[in-house]
């Protein structure tokens, strides 16, 4: 994995990055072979004294995510080590029943023995409740945001008017909004 941390009022020292690395390196336990990816690191503090931190690993089936606001920047980075190890878990977990019932594993995961096991959420977990079918109206972000609000939601699906393509809008922790935009 290559490492590429930035820090925001807060200069990176060797502590620091020697400290990130060891961490999230033990996840690399996980794969067969240490996946080939950019982990993006973003250390922030601010006046407050307290601390965020903000993991993005790239892998080509898979965007690991996670960011954790602390006092204790160290704290902070244990945390985010512990939720990507969720995620890892988690979507091994479903990839590993899915090809089960197929038949063959991929080589991409380790196969965990049983005192390695998570304890798994249940199959209701990812149990599909609702299904909802619309029609995407043209419009821009700033119509799309006013129509999420509307709505009181926190994410809004339309078809962008300048480029036809598929967008959401969506409303972040921190208050302002966000626009994911289809490729």
């Amino acid at each position: 994995m290559n490492y590429n941390i930035r820090g925001e009022n807060i200069e990176v020292t060797p502590a620091i990055r020697e400290y990130v690395e060891k961490k999230i390196a033990k996840l690399e336990r996980y794969f067969t072979e240490t996946p080939d990816s950019n982990v993006h690191v973003n250390l922030k503090t601010y006046q407050d004294k307290s601390s965020k931190v903000e993991v993005t690993i790239p892998m080509p089936n898979l965007v690991l995510r996670a960011e954790e606001v602390h006092n204790d920047m160290y704290a902070a980075i244990d945390l985010i080590t512990d939720k990507l190890e969720r995620q890892i878990r988690k979507h091994k977990t479903k990839v590993n029943r899915k090809f089960r019932e197929k038949g063959n594993l991929p080589a991409m995961f380790v196969t965990l023995d049983d005192s390695e096991r998570p304890a798994i959420e249940e199959d209701h977990d990812l149990e599909l409740v609702r299904q909802k079918s619309f029609d995407l109206k043209p419009m821009d972000s700033e119509e799309a945001i006013l129509q999420m609000n509307m709505l009181g939601h926190s994410f809004y699906v339309f078809t962008n008017a300048d480029t036809s393509l598929t967008n959401v809008v969506y409303k972040r922790k921190d208050g302002r909004y966000g626009l994911i935009e289809a490729q």
